[in-house]
């Protein structure tokens, strides 16, 4: 297998999308620097485990709960979250294990990896075969949820001196020996000294819950992890919540227009996002330029957070008071967007779950993008009703490696979407669900005509989400009077400041787009003459600045 290698640097930075094996179809639980692999080990990872629908469904009696003893809190933690996820008090584990997030590659093995296999064996949570070879062969498995609890370690720094049993290869994927300790319990049942590479991923790209896929034995690890305790706990409460009500709000994607020399494939990830969410009728704010999200750009009510690239949180989320809604999943491609998950201003992960998000993957250490989590498959899959944590796993494509995912590893925000009873429903999540329902019942036709009949049931209704949603789509399509006629309606439909200002932002940038700069500057001023000022009308501010002709000289 080729890998085209491009580091997620501090650059917006983009590689080729490469596929694995689905789930279902197989795939080798070997590493990519250890071709010689004997046969045998790639034969006893593929079988059939033979669980039923019933028992696929029982979520928490396959999940298991590890907190460190060493850390206050912890266990404390991992009862309130079992308590919540109704998982038995025998399925809590407590390790020793060091308190700081990066340990050594023997810290790993001595206080994480063999006493959790000791545990598993002892609680006949999986059986192991010992060949004559002495390999050892997970048999039957029968936890596949991992929730790793604040305080245990999050990293696993590289490895200097020969390490027994490890043949390190050659390039930037081969010779790497550091990883996540989420990804690397991934592929516990192994029972291998090979610490260099990475293991291409069964389940990557997979549609089947993961106590159906014939790969094995496969543990999806997720992490309950925070800045803070509080912080911990609030995600927990918000996504059972969100589970029982439905996720509702807006998605806002953060693309940056790049067209060539592999860097596209980011790119598409984003566009394909956007279509998965206009499918479901989840109302979407597209930004394609090279640059993030704006400072002070109204985000409000955002639900789907998806951006990449800069180093640090940074745009909107830097708002005094900005909240994800409860329940939110938000995600920013970095190299390091996980390195720390204890500073609530350090990279994107730690930061956006202090901001409100529910759940986010991140990376601990360089993974280059191809081995990041495919961020368009993490959302359909989603989207789909699948758990947080098999969606990130079926986005992955290796393990063993770099990436972390944080939150409720059973959180499933669209489990039966369209069963939600409506009435059953907080009111405020009317609005969303009737688009919803609109985009689900009128899926069949073509784009033109649905957005044609989307504007009109939406003018009807005054629904202005689902107007300025429409809007954006023709703009995307090029047909600037049509979408500055429905975000006109729009703008008129909305009570609330921020959201006013976002749509005409929206529409002064389809007048530009479509030649009218003047109709855009007066749009601008005219704004700014009736809305109370606010951080987010410094970028109407600057449209007017900019369009403004300057005097001659």
């Amino acid at each position: 297998m080729k890998i085209r290698i491009r580091p997620c640097s501090c650059r917006r930075h983009r590689g080729q999308n490469v596929k694995g094996p689905a789930a279902g179809d197989g795939g080798s639980y070997i590493r990519s620097s250890r071709l010689h692999v004997p046969r045998i080990i790639l034969s006893v990872f593929v079988f059939l485990l033979g669980i039923d629908a019933a028992a696929a469904e029982n979520l928490p009696a396959q999940t298991i709960v590890v907190f460190n003893t060493a850390v206050p809190d912890s266990e404390a933690l991992a009862k309130f979250y079992a308590g919540k996820r109704a998982i038995a008090n025998d399925h809590l584990v407590g390790l020793d294990c060091p308190p700081q997030e990066e340990i050594s590659r023997e810290e790993y093995d001595a206080t994480i990896a063999e006493p959790l296999r000791k545990i598993f064996e002892q609680r006949q949570w999986w059986h192991v075969h010992e060949a004559a070879d002495g390999e050892k062969r997970v048999q039957t498995l029968g936890i596949h949820f991992v929730a790793l609890i604040r305080g245990m370690p999050l990293k696993i720094r590289p490895v200097a001196t020969p390490y027994q049993g490890d043949t390190p290869g050659g390039g930037p994927i081969q010779s790497r020996n550091e990883a996540s300790v989420d990804s690397e319990l991934s592929v516990l049942g192994l029972f291998t000294r090979q610490i260099s590479g990475m293991v291409p991923n069964p389940y990557f790209q997979g549609f089947r819950p993961v106590a159906e896929v014939t790969a094995a034995p496969l543990l999806l690890v997720t992490r309950l992890d925070a800045p803070g305790s509080a912080t911990v706990r609030r995600m927990i409460v918000d996504a059972v919540e969100a589970e029982k009500n439905g996720l509702w709000g807006r998605a806002f994607v953060d693309g940056s227009h790049e067209t060539s020399g592999g860097k596209e494939v980011g790119d598409a990830w984003m566009r394909a996002i956007v279509d998965q969410c206009h499918k479901e009728g989840v109302p979407v704010v597209f930004d394609d330029l090279p640059t993030i999200f704006p400072d002070a750009f109204p985000m409000s009510d955002c639900a789907l957070y998806y951006g990449w690239y800069a180093g640090n949180i940074a745009g909107p989320f830097n708002q005094p008071g900005f909240k994800f809604v409860p329940g939110a999943i938000a995600a920013h491609i970095h190299s390091y967007s996980a390195a720390t998950l204890r500073d609530e201003n350090s990279g994107w992960a730690g930061p956006l779950v202090s901001r409100g998000a529910a759940a986010t993957v991140g990376n601990v250490y360089e993974p280059y993008l191809e081995l990041t989590a495919h961020l368009d498959i993490l959302n359909d899959r989603l989207l789909h009703g699948f758990t947080f944590a098999e969606s990130v796993f079926m986005s992955s494509r290796v393990l063993s490696w770099m990436g972390v995912a944080v939150g409720d590893p059973l959180y499933r925000p669209y489990l039966n979407w369209t069963q939600i009873d409506s009435k059953a429903s907080p009111k405020s999540a009317a609005g969303w669900r009737d688009y919803h329902d609109f985009a689900i019942k009128n899926s069949d036709l073509e784009p033109s005509d649905y957005r044609t009949q989307a504007r009109i049931t939406a003018g009807r209704t005054r629904h202005a989400a689902m107007l300025e949603d429409v809007g954006l789509m023709e703009m995307r399509d090029g047909k600037f009077s049509t979408a500055i006629a429905a975000l006109e309606q729009a703008r008129g439909a909305y009570s609330k400041r921020d959201d006013i200002i976002r749509c005409v932002l929206e529409e002064c940038d389809a007048f530009i787009k479509s030649g009218k700069p003047n109709r855009a500057l007066d749009l601008a001023r005219r704004v700014l003459r009736i809305v109370p000022e606010s951080p987010a009308s410094n970028l109407l501010h600057k449209i007017e600045s900019d369009l403004t002709p300057k005097p001659a000289p």
